[in-house]
């Protein structure tokens, strides 16, 4: 029995072509995303040096990320773990 060797991708077929296309694709993004974390990084380190708590910070841009309805019912469990460990 002969192998069907019109699905096997090899060298100069098409599929190759596609799949090389996709890995630069994707490195290209990987590279960009390395870039954007760097500045990023360099955004919080402007806000530290301007005298901002960079966890507070954080935490605020993690909020902004939610539903307000999220938020609420975060805030009450906190409140509510809080007052049970008796830290209110």
């Amino acid at each position: 029995m002969a192998l069907d060797t019109t699905d096997t991708p090899t060298t100069g077929n098409i599929a190759a072509d596609r799949l090389k296309s996709i890995v630069e694709r994707i490195e290209r993004l990987e590279e960009e995303r390395k870039a954007l974390a760097s500045d990023i990084k360099d955004i919080y380190a402007e806000a530290k040096s301007a005298g901002f708590d960079i966890k507070v910070l954080r935490q605020l841009i993690r909020m902004r990320k939610q539903e307000p309805a999220e938020i609420e019912e975060q805030e009450t469990l906190l409140d509510v773990y809080r007052r049970a460990l008796g830290m209110v």
